[in-house]
């Protein structure tokens, strides 16, 4: 399951490098503009537990919900490169290894078509709740 070399594991918790914990602590006090929206306008009041800053393998992802087993990363531009995009690739296949789901969003989905990614992460709630 992934790259479990270097991880703290458990039967309660997905891998995680604990070396990223302080880092994540960092990331949740200084989110980005995006981020901080989906969160305070919509996953904050989520019917399932949402994680923040999670880290999860030998990576910090943006939102984590377990109980659906979902991964929502908001991209900012940085992620538009073709590099980028094959490390993302490549982080998501590592992240689904482990039975997750990872929708990405970008930044300016988030800021100017909001409603319709509420309506994305919501379709969910239909198709995964426990």
């Amino acid at each position: 399951m992934g790259r479990s070399f270097g991880l703290n594991q458990s039967e309660a918790f997905l891998a995680y490098d604990r070396n990223l914990v302080d880092r994540a602590k960092e990331l949740r006090k200084n989110p980005t503009p995006a981020e901080r929206k989906l969160w305070d306008d919509y996953l904050c009041r989520f019917p399932h537990r949402v994680l923040r800053q999670r880290p999860i393998d030998h990576f910090i992802v943006d939102f984590y919900c377990a109980a659906l087993r979902l991964v929502i990363e908001v991209d900012g531009e940085i992620h538009d490169s073709e590099q980028s995009q094959a490390r993302d690739e490549q982080r998501s296949k590592i992240l689904q290894s482990y039975g997750l789901t990872v929708l990405r969003i970008k930044n300016a989905e988030v800021m100017g078509e909001f409603d319709r990614v509420c309506e994305t992460i919501a379709a969910f709630l239909d198709t995964r709740s426990p």
